[in-house]
């Protein structure tokens, strides 16, 4: 009897360990890996923070002395990336011309972006990272409301490091004539 007192709290522990160890097997094969979309909006989360640096436009070469200020967040418990752009070292003024906000988000397989633009419209594009992981790639999908004033086509944010990235923004103005920035920033915050 003696031995069975000392045995039975070791059988306990074998069985509980089992089951622990079949409840970890089923978490990881019930757990399915993150979708290549999920994939790009966790590379796309690294750019959170502040940002400042040169744009480069070439077709407008008088606006290439701006400096801009980006400002990356997530927002939505994580589920949403919001990209504001300014003029460096200017208030804050969402009624100012060129104040553009851009929502980043994973919808299924795809991720998405939505820019809200000073135009008055807001183009849907939708993501691919490079094969490296260092680039998201966004394509034109469809717009809400008139392009009448042009519309942003195409975007393309390209890591670095942890402290510099670029991005490039294709808009297309009226006659389908394409304007090219390129922004190379360096984060402050």
């Amino acid at each position: 009897m003696k031995s069975l007192r000392y045995m039975l709290p070791v059988v306990l522990l074998a069985l509980l360990t089992m089951v622990s160890a079949q409840s970890d097997m089923h978490k990881s094969v019930d757990k399915p890996a993150p979708s290549e979309a999920q994939k790009s909006f966790d590379t796309m989360k690294t750019f959170a923070g502040e940002w400042e640096g040169p744009v480069a436009v070439p077709e407008m070469p008088e606006i290439n002395s701006l400096k801009l200020h980006v400002a990356v967040r997530e927002t939505s418990r994580g589920n949403a990336l919001v990209h504001e752009l300014q003029e460096a070292n200017t208030p804050l003024d969402p009624a100012k011309f060129d104040h553009p906000v851009t929502m980043i988000y994973v919808d299924g397989d795809k991720l998405n972006l939505i820019h809200y633009c000073d135009a008055g419209n807001r183009p849907h594009m939708v993501g691919k990272t490079s094969p490296d992981g260092k680039t998201v790639e966004f394509d034109f999908v469809d717009i809400s409301g008139s392009t009448e004033k042009g519309n942003m086509q195409h975007a393309v944010f390209t890591y670095i490091d942890a402290n510099h990235h670029t991005e490039e923004w294709t808009y297309l103005m009226p006659g389908n004539k394409p304007i090219h920035a390129h922004f190379d920033l360096q984060r402050t915050k």
